[in-house]
């Protein structure tokens, strides 16, 4: 429903839901192509969620998908943010508790997703994305 010509905060919070859905269902579908085995969707944690984590041959991956229209000014990429690289981090570390910290070497991923109307019009694995080392820093504390 519209209201004057704008339509409600609830509708458009729906639309950029799934927006969002349709670029994670996209990227594990490229994820799955590329012989990658996904073992979870939108792990959460305290401090934030992961959106898939999943395994590429010996190594654990985290991946971050970011969905956007092509109005967008900015790349996908852009919205991860240190402060988001740290909720990541912080998050991957509890999943690594929980299944026992097993020796295992694992990365942090971006998936960019490029979507116009409903159709993909681009998608983007950046696998070792960023580290986490460059989430190190507490956002909390911008300037410690």
């Amino acid at each position: 429903m519209t209201t004057g010509g704008k339509r409600r905060f609830s509708e458009l919070r729906a639309a950029h839901l799934r927006l969002g859905e349709r670029g994670e269902r996209l990227a594990a579908r490229l994820l799955r192509e590329l012989g990658m085995e996904i073992l979870t969707f939108n792990y959460a944690g305290p401090h934030g969620e992961i959106d898939i984590v999943g395994r590429d041959g010996l190594m654990l991956c985290f991946v971050e998908v970011k969905t956007r229209q092509p109005s967008s000014r900015s790349r996908p990429l852009d919205a991860v943010t240190a402060k988001k690289k740290w909720h990541i981090v912080r998050t991957a570390e509890r999943y690594l508790r929980q299944i026992g910290h097993p020796d295992v070497a694992y990365r942090f991923d971006v998936i960019e997703v490029v979507i116009q109307g409903w159709r993909l019009r681009e998608i983007r694995h950046l696998p070792a994305a960023y580290g986490s080392g460059d989430a190190r820093r507490d956002p909390r504390r911008p300037f410690s």
